[in-house]
C-alpha cells in the first residue's frame, strides 16, 4: 500500500489538496490531504501538481518493420518522461501494418517486454480488409484508423466512401470507434511550377482547408447514417468547426482531436527550410490556431493527442529543407504536456482542463477503463508536474529515437518531475527507471 498526496491534486471535479490511497496498483481511496496512516508509506508531492497519468491515443511507434524510425523502447521511454502512462499505437508505418490479426500479433511480439508504459492498439481499415475487422476486435484492438488521402506508405492504402460503407456495419456491431485522417484527396493540389520547395507556404497550399472540410462533411453523413462513433484525428482547420458543432448538436456521434503543434505554431512563423514542422494536415495560420483553442475550451474539440510520427533526419530532409519531399510527421510525445500547458496557461486555462483533454477524454475514446482520471478503482497512474517551472527544449535530452523536433530551442512551461505507473515510479527527475513495467492492453481495457 502507498499514499500519494499533493496540495494540488488534479481530480475529475477540480484541483484541491488530497491524499490518494493506492492498493495493489489501483486507487482505493481519495481523501483529504491529511488522511495518512503511520504504517503506510507516503509519497508527498508537496505543492507540485499531481495529474492523472496521461493517455496519448495517437502515437506511431513504427515497430516492427521501421524500427529505425521509432520503436517500443524509445517511444515508451519518451512517453514516461512526458508524463504519458498509456499510449495507443497507430496501425501504420509498421511492416506489417495492423490490418490483420497477423499484423497485430507481429506488433505484440515486437512490444513484448519492451514497453515502459502501457500500450493499447488501433487496427486499420484499408481497401478490402472488411473481413479482418471482427477478428481484430476479438483479438483486442481498441478501434480502427483509416486514411481518406494517401498515407505515405504503400502497405496502408487510403479508403473511399464505398470502403467505409463496407466496414462501418462491422464497427457498429462491435461498438468501437473509427478514427479518420480527414482530408479529401480530390481537394489536394499539386504545387505550381517553379514553386520554392523550401517555402512552407507552398506545402500549405497543396493541402487546403477545403480538403478537411469536405472530408468532415462526408464523415458527419456516415456517422449519422450508421450510428458509429467517428473521430476526426489531428484537426487543423477552423473551417470544419461549424460542421462539427452542428452535427454534435443534432446528436451525431462524431468527435475530434487536435494536436499540440496546431495549438502552438502558426504557418506565418515557420522559417524557410524548417522541415521538422512538416505534417499533414499542415500547420495553418494564427487565426486557425486561436479558433482551435477556443473550440477546445468550449468543448467542441474533445481532446489533445500528439500524433507522434518521427522519422530519421534524412527523411525529414533537414539537410536541404525540401518541404515537398520531407516526411510529414512531428516528433512530440515527450513534449506534448508542456507544449499544451504553455498555451493553456497563456490563455488562463486550468490544469483541470488539460488533464481532461489529455487524460480522461482520450481514455474514453479508446475504451480504456481505469485510465486518465484520479478516481477510485482506476489505475494508480500519476504525473508530478511543476506548472510554474520552464525549460528550453534540447533535442539531445529527448528519449525518442531521433532528436528532430520543431520545438528545438523553444522555451516551454511546465516540467514533469516524476511519473508513476500503477503506483510504481517509472521516471524520476530526469532519470528513467531501468525496469520495463508497461503492459499490453488488449480489448481496449473493456
Amino acid at each position: 500500500m502507498l499514499t500519494v498526496r499533493s496540495t494540488r491534486m488534479v481530480l475529475p471535479d477540480g484541483v484541491r489538496p488530497a491524499a490518494v490511497l493506492v492498493r495493489d496498483g489501483r486507487i482505493a481511496r481519495v481523501g483529504a490531504y491529511d488522511e495518512t496512516a503511520p504504517a503506510i508509506p507516503v509519497i508527498d508531492a508537496g505543492d507540485l501538481a499531481v495529474l492523472p497519468g496521461l493517455v496519448d491515443t495517437h502515437v506511431h511507434v513504427n515497430e516492427p518493420g521501421r524500427t529505425e524510425w521509432e520503436g517500443f523502447d524509445t517511444a515508451t521511454r519518451a512517453a514516461a518522461a512526458g508524463g504519458v502512462t498509456t499510449i495507443v499505437d497507430m496501425p501504420l508505418n509498421s511492416v506489417p501494418p495492423t490490418t490483420t490479426v497477423g499484423g497485430l500479433d507481429a506488433k505484440l511480439a515486437a512490444a513484448g517486454d519492451a514497453a515502459h508504459v502501457d500500450v493499447a492498439f488501433w487496427g486499420g481499415v484499408v481497401p478490402g480488409n472488411t473481413a479482418e475487422l471482427p477478428p481484430l476486435v476479438g483479438r483486442g484492438v481498441a478501434g480502427f484508423k483509416c486514411f481518406l488521402a494517401p498515407s505515405g506508405v504503400d502497405e496502408f492504402g487510403h479508403v473511399a466512401e464505398a470502403d467505409l460503407r463496407a466496414a462501418l456495419p462491422a464497427l457498429a456491431r462491435a461498438g468501437v470507434p473509427l478514427l479518420v485522417h480527414a482530408e479529401d484527396p480530390a481537394a489536394l493540389r499539386d504545387p505550381p511550377p517553379g514553386a520554392d520547395p523550401r517555402d512552407h507556404a507552398v506545402w500549405l497550399d497543396t493541402r487546403p482547408d477545403a480538403a478537411e472540410v469536405r472530408a468532415v462533411e462526408m464523415l458527419v453523413r456516415l456517422a449519422r447514417e450508421f450510428g458509429v462513433r467517428i473521430h476526426v484525428v489531428h484537426l487543423a482547420t477552423a473551417e470544419a468547426l461549424p460542421l462539427l458543432r452542428a452535427a454534435r448538436g443534432a446528436g451525431v456521434p462524431i468527435t475530434a482531436e487536435t494536436c499540440p503543434h496546431y495549438l502552438t505554431f502558426a504557418a506565418e512563423e515557420i522559417p524557410p527550410g524548417a522541415t521538422p514542422f512538416k505534417c499533414a494536415p499542415p500547420i495553418r495560420s494564427r487565426t486557425h490556431r486561436e479558433a482551435l483553442w477556443q473550440a477546445l475550451i468550449a468543448g467542441e474539440v474533445d481532446l489533445v493527442a500528439s500524433d507522434h510520427s518521427p522519422a530519421p533526419p534524412d527523411m525529414k530532409r533537414v539537410s536541404d529543407g525540401d518541404f515537398l519531399a520531407a516526411w510529414g510527421g512531428i516528433a512530440s510525445l515527450q513534449l506534448a504536456l508542456p507544449a499544451a500547458w504553455t498555451g493553456a496557461a497563456a490563455r488562463g486555462v486550468s490544469l483541470h482542463h488539460v488533464a481532461r483533454w489529455m487524460g480522461a477524454a482520450p481514455a474514453r475514446l479508446a475504451g480504456l477503463q481505469g485510465k486518465g482520471s484520479i478516481a477510485v478503482g482506476g489505475d494508480a497512474d500519476f504525473v508530478f508536474f511543476d506548472p510554474e517551472a520552464d525549460f528550453v527544449v534540447d533535442p539531445r535530452r529527448l528519449e525518442h529515437r531521433h532528436p528532430v523536433t520543431p520545438y528545438d530551442g523553444m522555451r516551454l512551461r511546465g516540467v514533469v518531475r516524476r511519473t508513476l505507473l500503477r503506483g510504481e515510479i517509472i521516471y524520476d527527475d530526469g532519470r528513467l527507471m531501468a525496469s520495463r513495467r508497461g503492459r499490453l492492453l488488449l480489448h481496449g481495457g473493456r
